[in-house]
């Protein structure tokens, strides 16, 4: 039974979503028939909303509808300490601890030679310009902890010392619930540097 041409040209466009397969592509498109018109039309004006409304905060750089956003405009929030990271979604994680209460700086990536990716290709010019107007304490660094995260986090740091700022990295080891005999050597050699008393 051939498809449709509308519901092909669905699936094709969802399956170029980040980790939807064909499958999965078609399942959505069939869900999104079932659902009605009413349900496509709210997804629809969701989409164009989101390409319409939302820009980067022109101070932390982080995705929004209003600039500056939320964050940078809440009062209670600490302007003197910046949690760098690479992407929103880390922003959100971070933010899911309800732990930072300072501010951010989102780089929109992390630097990777071997894919063409150095540092102007990050909003790390972003960064200098707003510590020269607004002077900060503490400059945390929560790239992830692998090759480009830690490639990122010697740059900034060698970046941000020689201009008297305090850089600290996020502590990093074994999760909780982890098991010591599955830990790799590199994250366990970094639990055992980064310990503390009790």
């Amino acid at each position: 039974m051939a498809v449709a041409d509308p519901i092909a040209r669905l699936v094709k466009e969802l399956a170029k979503l980040p980790g939807i397969g064909e499958k999965t592509a078609q399942r959505l498109a069939f869900h999104i028939l079932k659902a009605g018109p009413g349900y496509a039309g709210d997804l629809a004006a969701a989409v164009t909303g989101v390409v319409r409304d939302v820009r980067l905060c022109s101070t932390c750089q982080t995705l929004t509808d209003q600039d500056p956003c939320a964050i940078c405009r809440d009062p209670d929030r600490d302007a003197r300490t910046i949690c760098v990271v690479e992407g929103v979604p880390d922003l959100l994680a971070v933010e899911r601890t309800h732990e930072f209460r300072g501010r951010y700086h989102v780089l929109h990536g992390a630097l990777s030679p071997l894919d063409g990716v150095g540092p102007s290709d990050l909003k790390i010019r972003e960064l200098l310009v707003r510590l020269e107007r607004e002077p900060a304490d503490e400059i945390v660094v929560a790239t992830n902890p692998d090759v480009e995260g830690e490639a990122t986090a010697l740059y900034l740091t060698k970046l941000l010392k020689p201009m008297g700022l305090k850089v600290t990295r996020i502590a990093q080891g074994v999760p909780m619930g982890g098991d010591l005999e599955y830990a790799d050597q590199v994250t366990l050699a970094r639990a055992l540097a980064g310990r503390r008393e009790l």
